[in-house]
């Protein structure tokens, strides 16, 4: 056998093999079940046709509202209540560090923890919060007031129309960068 045919049937068989490779390659891929990894848990799946972006979250304080991104596009936005005068809402660039159905309260002033489901309990059923100082939180949550959102209302967080917080709640997670600008 010659040089050159040596080459051609080596350069054949490399071929063969990465043709073969990619098959075994694909077949792993789409018949194996979904492994959760820490990677599964961020938005950012991809799949044969699109790129799925992640959620981020913006509050403009000025206009009383928070928008939904997935990526660079607006999905909806939301009327919120923020911070009244003393209790202004933090500014920046933050995270979803928490989120917590039929949560309890904690009164600012007092101390005194409030349960879930109280009527004096002003969170609602969902609470998604995004600063602390180690004490106080700032976060999402619903309203037994509808009325206060819109408004300059709340101890610094935001208040949401308990349906919406709810919808808020299943669209993000632990992570979701949540930007506030005045």
């Amino acid at each position: 056998m010659s040089v050159n045919n040596n080459k051609s049937l080596c350069s054949k068989l490399a071929s063969v093999v990465v043709i073969a490779s990619t098959s075994v390659l694909l077949n792993i891929f789409t018949e194996v079940p979904s492994i959760s990894t820490p990677y599964s848990q961020i938005e950012a799946k991809s799949s044969a046709n699109s790129i799925v972006q992640p959620v981020n979250l913006k509050i403009v304080i000025s206009r009383r509202q928070v928008i939904l991104y997935r990526g660079k596009t607006q999905i909806k936005s939301y009327r919120i209540a923020v911070g009244r005068p003393g209790w202004e809402t933090p500014t920046g660039n933050f995270q979803v560090l928490k989120m917590t159905k039929n949560p309890a309260w904690m009164h600012p002033f007092t101390g005194e923890s409030i349960p879930s489901g109280s009527p004096k309990n002003p969170l609602g059923r969902y609470w998604i919060g995004f600063w602390t100082n180690g004490t106080n939180w700032i976060g999402f949550h619903g309203t037994p007031d509808p009325e206060s959102v819109g408004k300059a209302a709340s101890h610094g967080c935001i208040r949401m129309y308990n349906k919406d917080v709810q919808e808020l709640f299943d669209q993000v997670s632990i992570g979701t960068p949540v930007t506030v600008i005045p």
